[in-house]
C-alpha cells in the first residue's frame, strides 16, 4: 500500500484519524436523545432514516479534560459514522471538529505495538502538519463488555423509536 488516505479530527486538542475506508460519512451534530440508563461514554442517540445510531464520546473512552467550551463551538461539532463491529450495526463518533482528510505515504506511518495502548486501539501514529496524530483502529475503541452493552442499549433504542413511528 503506497497512499494511505486518513480523516483527521480533533478531540479535546488531541488530534485523532481513522482510515478513510471505515468512514461512512461525516455529519453536522444532530439534536441527540438521552435515555437516563446511559454511561457517560455514550453521548446519546439520533435517528438516521429510522435507525437509532448511537454516538460515542473519546473524550470520556479516552479520559480526556474537555476545557470549558464556547457554547457556539458546540454547534459546528461534527459526528463521524462508521460500521459497528459484529450486529453491533451504524454508530458515530463525536468529533470537536474534523480537520481534514488526507492522503499520506507510508513513510509517515510509524507502528504502535498493540500492547501500548488499551485494547489495541491505536494502531500506528501518522505525521500530519508537522505532529504525530493517533490512528485510531475503530474495531478496537470498546472493550468486548462495552460493544455487548452498546448493542443492548441500542436494542433499546431502536425499540422506542420503532413505537413512535408512524404507519406509511
Amino acid at each position: 500500500m503506497a497512499n494511505l488516505q486518513i480523516i483527521v479530527f480533533d478531540v479535546c486538542g488531541t488530534a485523532c484519524a481513522l482510515h478513510r475506508s471505515a468512514v461512512r460519512e461525516l455529519l453536522p451534530l444532530p439534536r441527540l436523545w438521552r435515555p437516563p440508563v446511559l454511561p457517560r461514554s455514550v453521548a446519546g442517540f439520533f435517528n438516521l432514516s429510522g435507525q437509532a445510531v448511537p454516538v460515542l464520546r473519546l473524550d470520556v473512552l479516552f479520559g480526556l479534560e474537555q476545557a470549558d467550551q464556547d457554547p457556539e463551538d458546540a454547534l459546528y461539532r461534527h459526528l463521524i459514522l462508521f460500521e459497528g463491529k459484529g450486529a453491533s450495526g451504524v454508530q458515530a463518533l463525536l468529533a470537536d471538529r474534523v480537520l481534514d482528510v488526507v492522503r499520506l505515504g507510508m513513510s509517515d506511518v510509524f507502528p504502535v505495538r498493540e500492547a501500548e495502548t488499551l485494547n489495541g486501539c491505536v494502531e500506528a501514529e501518522v505525521s500530519w502538519n508537522g505532529q504525530l496524530v493517533h490512528l485510531l483502529s475503530v474495531e478496537r475503541l470498546l472493550l468486548a463488555e462495552e460493544r455487548q452493552a452498546l448493542a443492548e442499549l441500542s436494542r433499546q433504542a431502536q425499540n422506542r423509536l420503532g413505537e413512535w413511528a408512524a404507519p406509511a
